[in-house]
């Protein structure tokens, strides 16, 4: 890899960051931030989890984990159920108003990305999509 590409790819990524949090700062103040959705988001996909799974796949320490599930907990986005394996252990799992409001900040994000990415062929959406999924994943790999 060439430096000057090196240089582009590490302010391009600055910027972003800079910009993401400039939107997401403007916009009125949710329900769901990005860490309970991530969290959410995850307890859809996995159905009902632990802390520790749940910990292992955000790449968080579990007091994190722990007090964002409780905070979804307390809006009523989750609820613990004990695990039938182990009596001491509990799982979270994803309540319908959860998945009402997953639903509904998966659209904003949606709707927003869509107008970012206004004017972009199928093509250049597809390819940005695999390289945020390869870099993402090249991240997660190095933790």
């Amino acid at each position: 890899m060439s430096e000057d590409s090196k240089k582009m790819i590490e302010l391009e990524l600055t910027v972003l960051i800079r910009l993401l949090t400039s939107i997401t700062s403007s916009k009125r103040k949710e329900s769901l931030d990005r860490a309970a959705y991530l969290l959410l988001h995850q307890v859809s996909v996995q159905g009902s989890s632990g802390v520790k799974a749940l910990a292992d796949e955000l790449k968080l320490d579990i007091s994190t984990v722990s007090r964002q599930a409780a905070s979804l907990e307390h809006k009523g986005y989750v609820e613990k159920v004990p695990d039938p394996q182990d009596g001491r252990a509990f799982f979270y799992k994803m309540t319908e108003l959860g998945e009402q409001e997953l639903v509904q900040h998966r659209q904003e994000r949606l709707n927003g990305i869509t107008n970012l990415l206004n004017g972009w062929s199928d093509e250049e959406c597809r390819e940005f999509g695999q390289l945020l999924t390869k870099f993402n994943h090249a991240i997660k790999e190095r933790k």
